[in-house]
């Protein structure tokens, strides 16, 4: 019997096939280690072949802890890390290393491009900002540098529909990649003005068809099955972009409700679901993503910072690097352990922190390769636990600066990531954006949110609003309510967060000069 969903998420660091039951029940995984480069002049590279080998090898992986896997599953969907370039010649061939979102070799190029009086006409059209680690402006640093690879290359994929053309052998990329780079938002179609703006009308022949998963699917070829260890003609849906899937998987969708969802990891990924193109709000400062979402005529719109639970990090790395000059050994879990308690306990706002500790800077709401983290307020009585809250309120800050650009905060806010397990977070972010919080419990939201697409595109669910009652509804904590005293407090203290980063932004262009690195 047909009773199993496969969701691949192709990540960064980790590519995993997940099993899941028809009705949403997780039944097994298995992952295997991604591996990356780093080259001269900023770039991150991936190997391409390797791609789908690693991909073939989880799926035969999740065979071995699934009996009977390929005679049960329904159909294969795949999603997986965004932006990034995947050059492929006519004969389906890797002509060059994978340009990976981390890449930044043409940071300078969309510098220059973001400068351009057009490119306000390009974010109207797009709805998504210009970034380095994107594939227009890395085809268009490679159209200047090392043209090479573009005059070998038949198409331009992303990750992930590199792994879907090895799955089915289609040349296809989905509505959201397709479009935040190259289309128009409103109609989800390519867009000329956008590709001639970006200089990359000669090679538009490479962009592929875009196909949307919920309308159709391939099926698995004899070849790819052989690797897999799957049947052949099992249907294989093109899934959107991971943070789309993962937000569908984490709750961001659901029929009446004002939502937004945060991925409170590494980096921070700010979500707020618009149910019309009508209702898309796009901000001044030309940034974040909006993307086509898989209920008809609903629209993501997202923000992301560089750094959220860096920033954490950071400060537990202080303190253990102290304790090991002590001669003390700990590791980050120990000093984790109690830490919410201690947060909760220091006064709320006696600080600021901004938390742009990565030495990439920020992005969003705002772009600023220069800016760096600071604590403002600091005196002798403040201590570890006072830091700490600050930086605590400093993500949370940073999240509604990041809504503040898509409209606002809404209603509700769906959680997912390592932070929101922890009390402290919920209840400090909750509190700064003055919404209810509720966080999902499911491992694999990636992996589930495209398996979602699936079970809806085969009619196993009528619309993604019933499959959601299933797959997402039950897996959600209890709603958290704001701390009215505490939204009172942070109201009054959230202009001085933005404040302070528009005064300290010159300071930071002037220490980077200083440092000769400066923008």
């Amino acid at each position: 019997m047909s009773d199993a969903i496969i969701g691949i998420d192709a990540g960064t660091s980790v590519i995993k096939s997940v099993a899941f039951s028809v009705t949403g029940e997780q039944l097994a995984a298995f992952a295997l280690p991604n591996r990356y480069d780093s080259v001269p002049g900023g770039g991150a590279e991936q190997d391409v072949a390797r791609t789908w080998t690693d991909c073939a090898a989880s799926l035969r992986g999740l065979g071995e802890e699934l009996p009977d896997l390929a005679a049960r599953t329904r159909a294969i969907a795949v999603t997986g890390q965004g932006d990034g370039t995947w050059l492929i010649d006519a004969a389906g061939e890797p002509v060059t290393p994978a340009w990976l979102w981390l890449d930044a070799r043409a940071a300078d190029l969309a510098d220059d491009l973001r400068a351009d009086p057009g490119d306000r006409a390009r974010f109207a059209t797009t709805g998504t900002g210009l970034a380095a680690c994107q594939q227009g402006p890395q085809l268009a640093w490679m159209k200047r540098h090392r043209p090479e690879p573009l005059a070998a290359a038949a198409t331009a994929f992303h990750c992930k529909d590199w792994l879907y053309y090895k799955l089915c052998g289609r040349r296809a990329t989905d509505p959201t990649e397709g479009i935040f780079t190259y289309g128009d938002h409103r109609t989800l179609a390519y867009a000329p003005d956008v590709i001639d703006f970006l200089g990359l009308s000669d090679l538009a022949h490479l962009f592929p068809d875009v196909i949307d998963g919920m309308r159709q699917h391939d099926a698995l070829t004899q070849s790819a099955a052989a690797e897999t260890g799957l049947k052949a003609g099992t249907p294989v849906v093109l899934g959107y972009v991971d943070v789309i899937c993962t937000a569908l998987g984490a709750g961001l969708y659901e029929r009446a409700g004002d939502m937004g969802c945060s991925i409170v990891g590494s980096t921070g990924m700010h979500m707020r679901l618009v149910p019309s193109v009508e209702q898309v709000t796009l901000n001044a400062a030309a940034t974040g993503y909006t993307m086509a979402f898989p209920v008809p005529g609903h629209r993501a719109q997202m923000q992301s910072n560089l750094a959220a639970t860096l920033n954490i990090d950071w400060m537990l790395d202080l303190g253990l690097e102290i304790l090991a000059d002590a001669g003390i050994e700990r590791g980050r879990a120990d000093l984790i352990a109690g830490l919410d308690e201690r947060v909760l306990a220091a006064a709320p706002a006696a600080l600021l922190f901004q938390p742009y500790i990565s030495e990439a800077g920020e992005r969003g709401p705002f772009v600023d390769a220069n800016a760096r983290a600071g604590f403002l307020g600091l005196c002798a009585r403040h201590g570890y636990g006072d830091l700490m809250r600050a930086v605590y309120e400093g993500l949370a800050f940073a999240a509604r600066d990041c809504y503040g650009a898509m409209g606002g905060p809404p209603a509700e806010v769906r959680l997912t990531g390592g932070a929101a397990r922890s009390q402290a977070i919920r209840r400090i972010l909750g509190s700064v954006l003055g919404a209810r919080v509720r966080t999902s419990g499911r491992e694999e939201a990636g992996a589930a949110g495209v398996a979602m697409m699936a079970a809806v595109r085969l009619g196993l669910y009528p619309d993604m609003a019933r499959c959601a009652e299933d797959w997402v509804t039950p897996l959600l904590g209890e709603a958290e309510a704001p701390d009215p005293d505490l939204t009172r407090r942070y109201a009054e203290t959230y202009p001085l967060h933005v404040e302070a980063r528009r005064q300290v932004a010159p300071l930071w262009r002037g220490l980077a000069a200083s440092r000769g690195q400066g923008s």
